[in-house]
């Protein structure tokens, strides 16, 4: 018998698509059509049927290396809809901190996230729209785990990083941003997996030049 087609009146078809969604964000970045088939059970002509739709209608965005996917901006937007009222979102950031940001990613193709300390704590200034938090929820809860509570924590000058707290096989690595006097104003973040976390390389470097522009934008 040949397999029904996938229609929105499905029930099984909508599950199923939640289903991927949700083992996208539990995996992180880089998770496979065939990793995604196998941890679900599903035959892998419907986990690339699920995987095109989700991707057109960008609940989920294909990495630009081809070797996996991540959670999209429709999947951000709706956990923005629906977040608890927290503090006064940030001024929009300069155009050259956007710049900045724009520059690094393009380079690194992984995620990068910019985030500023102050009175009130760890406040985001910029999280990358193609690689959205892992769980943002938890981050918050135990921002010690990451590699940016991390800094935080230290009050260090050197970079932080953790690999496996949020999700097996991925980590972050976060770079200090000095202001006057040496005082720790913010951190710039790569999110991917622990082994590019592990042994950044070239990365590395330009997350050292980006942080070097962005100190006197944001000292």
């Amino acid at each position: 018998m040949s397999e029904p087609g996938l229609r929105a009146r499905q029930p099984k078809a909508i599950q199923n698509a939640l289903a991927v969604l949700e083992a996208v964000a539990h995996a992180g970045p880089g998770i496979t059509a065939q990793q995604l088939s196998v941890a679900l059970g599903l035959p892998r002509a419907t986990t690339y049927r699920l995987i095109t739709l989700l991707v057109e209608d960008e609940y989920l965005v294909r990495l630009p290396d081809l070797r996996g996917f991540a959670l999209g901006q429709k999947v951000a937007e709706l956990a923005g809809v629906t977040a608890p009222a927290g503090p006064q979102p940030l001024a929009p950031l300069p155009r050259a901190v956007r710049a900045v940001l724009a520059d690094v990613r393009s380079a690194v193709r992984a995620g990068v996230h910019l985030a500023r300390y102050d009175e009130g704590g760890l406040r985001d200034l910029d999280v990358d729209p193609d690689f959205p938090l892992l769980d943002e929820a938890a981050l918050r809860r135990d921002p010690d785990r990451s590699a940016i509570g991390r800094l935080h924590a230290a009050r260090g000058q050197a970079p932080a990083h953790q690999t496996g707290a949020f999700a097996p096989g991925f980590g972050c690595l976060a770079l200090p941003v000095l202001g006057e006097g040496g005082v720790l104003v913010a951190g710039l973040t790569l999110s991917a997996p622990a082994a590019r976390i592990d042994a950044p390389g070239e990365a590395l470097t330009v997350l050292r030049t980006a942080v070097a522009r962005l100190e006197p934008l944001l000292g």
